[in-house]
């Protein structure tokens, strides 16, 4: 990437102070600068770090007034908004380097599938018998794409990650490394002796457009019927999503949630790191879950809910505030009996 202070104010409508030819080969945050870099300043905690950066670009925002010299070697381009315009800058920077139509070898496409124009198909990859593969697919090396797989247009589905038979998958969806779509559920009947059967998952996982899932997560295919991630879901790495789950549409769950058999996540709910929800229940719409809460049963109505099990926030705060004091609590009710016991000897 080569890019000129004048070409970037032009990508973010922004206005240049210094050198409209200042040049920039690559991207650093402002406090780890070095020459050549581009920089954005949107925090003002970050303030301090402009006054001696060495990056060659710095983008601020327009309210940005600096209240000592910045480097003579800096060039400013401000705009309305830092952030969103260095996000849509490394937006550029990702289609520029994005892998060009092409198939690597060795590689496989079963005979009865079908690949759309536009296809990149790294080395080692796997595409299995009555396959279909939309326009402009990114499949990374060391894919495994199982037989009647169906994947829309403009996906992107990154190296290891394996796609098991039968799955659905929209358009516009990104699947990052070493994630697994429709293993088998966790179904197993025991007998009179305890002994484990196994209970055949023959269903399959259904993803809905504008979704993104994150290295190594998990999502098992349903025992019967789907199991759904709606549309616009985001999911962070190491995520496990069981048999028959249903992720109601534009959902967040950040990394190490657990989602148990047939929970239903309604649409809108953001779920922190290392929250477990139960089976079978549902979550309504909007709710919040703080990391490491536990859900056991049902929400029935849009919270902010703490603790295992998870209650509202307030009520967590006011519980907690109530067990840090447990041990001033009961250092005062053994002083209390001692001072009884006490009275009671006098008499």
């Amino acid at each position: 990437m080569e890019f000129t202070a004048e070409q970037i104010a032009g990508i973010i409508n922004g206005e240049i102070v210094g050198d409209k030819n200042a040049t920039v080969t690559g991207l650093a945050k402002i406090e780890e600068g070095t020459p050549q870099s581009l920089s954005f300043l949107a925090n003002p905690k970050y303030e301090k770090y402009i006054y001696q950066t060495n990056s060659t670009i710095c983008i601020v925002n327009k309210t940005f007034i600096p209240n000592k010299s910045i480097p003579e070697t800096l060039t400013i381009v401000k705009v309305d908004d830092a952030q969103v315009c260095f996000a849509k800058l490394l937006e550029v920077y990702s289609q520029m380097i994005k892998k060009q139509p092409g198939i690597e070898q060795p590689s496989y496409i079963s005979s009865t599938s079908t690949v759309g124009d536009g296809l990149y198909l790294g080395a080692f990859a796997y595409i299995g018998e009555g396959a279909k593969i939309g326009v402009n697919a990114i499949i990374y090396p060391q894919v495994y794409i199982g037989d009647n797989v169906t994947i829309g247009d403009n996906c992107t589905i990154h190296a290891g990650a394996k796609i098991y038979q039968e799955c659905v998958l929209g358009n516009n969806i990104i699947i990052h490394a070493g994630t697994v779509i429709g293993s088998d559920g966790f179904g197993f009947v025991p007998d009179e002796n305890g002994v484990f059967s196994k209970i055949p998952q023959i269903g399959n996982v259904v993803i809905e457009d504008d979704v993104e899932i994150g290295s190594n997560t998990t999502i098992d295919r349903a025992t019967l019927g789907s199991t759904f991630i709606r549309k616009g879901v985001k999911l962070d790495n190491l995520i496990q999503i069981a048999h028959n789950v249903d992720i109601g549409q534009h959902s967040a769950m950040a990394a190490q949630v657990g989602v148990a058999g047939s929970a239903k996540i309604g649409k809108y709910v953001m779920i922190g790191g290392q929250a477990g929800i139960g089976g079978h229940i549902t979550i309504a719409d909007q709710t919040q879950i703080i990391g490491q809460s536990g859900i056991p049963s049902t929400v029935k109505k849009k919270e902010i809910l703490m603790g295992s099990p998870g209650i509202p926030i307030e009520d967590f705060k006011k519980s907690y505030f109530g067990f840090r004091k447990l041990p001033f609590i009961l250092k005062k009710i053994q002083e209390l009996e001692t001072q009884l016991k006490s009275l009671t000897k006098e008499k």
